[in-house]
């Protein structure tokens, strides 16, 4: 290997590992989300937040089966030291 396939190769390894800690990061994100709209009551919601949670309950409903699997996974994970 030269030395620029393993700079390409490090650099690569690395934005892969960013991309990873992002998805686990949004992961958390969308399974804390699924929580919250599960057990919201939106008809006791003020009206200035109404169309936030909607915007919300919208986007969390739209996940793929798998990611929302994934996402609630994320939240219930006892975290490691």
């Amino acid at each position: 290997m030269t030395t620029l396939e393993d700079t390409t190769s490090f650099m690569l390894h690395n934005e892969i590992e960013i991309l990873m800690a992002e998805r686990a990061r949004l992961l958390r994100v969308a399974g804390a989300a699924a929580q919250f709209v599960a057990v919201m009551d939106s008809r006791s919601l003020p009206q200035k937040v109404a169309t936030e949670a909607e915007i919300l309950a919208e986007s969390v409903n739209a996940l793929t089966e798998d990611t929302l699997k994934d996402a609630l996974g994320a939240i219930t994970r006892t975290p490691t030291p």
